[in-house]
């Protein structure tokens, strides 16, 4: 039985970046490990941060939209071997099809479109954690620091083709200084 979800955060952990599937209604997530690209696209997603060209999931979504298709739900099926599964439902005029998909791709379609998550009790049952258990420690990734990231990454764009230069190289140290600073 599938249960309706959130994302409750998504953390830089000492194993990488996680996002944390929250039940609706408990104490406790899944945490879920995905790239640092993935984490960064549904960070993107869930700030509504302009981004300069559509990345794969804006691409997705936009075809699946000229198509006459909506984003139902997404589900997060099975966990296997170590390995999260996932499924995007997708409708149009003539019915209801499904997608197989990383849960990291299912998250940031969900995201932009606003569709509900769910898990299955039984992925629950294996893999949440009590959030009161979750390191105070861990690192949160916010949409403040990736506005400011692109932002930044922007303005060396920029300078590197005027070719000035000078602003370009400390335009690349506050990028690292923001990314140390920030992990």
């Amino acid at each position: 039985m599938f249960v309706e979800a959130e994302i409750w955060n998504i953390a830089h952990t000492d194993q990488g970046y996680a996002v944390l599937i929250r039940p609706i209604g408990t104490d406790a997530a899944v945490p879920i490990f995905i790239g640092q690209l993935e984490a960064q696209s549904i960070l993107i997603g869930m700030g509504d941060i302009p981004i300069p060209r559509p990345n794969t999931h804006d691409l997705l979504l936009t075809s699946l939209s000229l198509t006459g298709n909506t984003v139902e739900k997404v589900e997060i099926t099975e966990l296997k071997d170590g390995i999260f599964y996932s499924v995007i439902h997708i409708r149009n005029m003539t019915g209801e099809m499904s997608l197989d998909s990383r849960p990291s791709d299912s998250i940031a379609v969900s995201v932009r479109t606003e569709c509900p998550i769910y898990i299955e009790e039984s992925v629950i049952d294996e893999a949440a954690v009590s959030l009161q258990f979750i390191n105070e420690k861990t690192v949160t990734i916010n949409s403040e620091y990736e506005k400011e990231r692109l932002q930044l990454e922007k303005e060396l764009e920029e300078a590197i083709k005027l070719e000035n230069y000078e602003v370009a190289a400390e335009i690349r140290d506050k990028l690292k200084n923001l990314e140390e600073n920030f992990f």
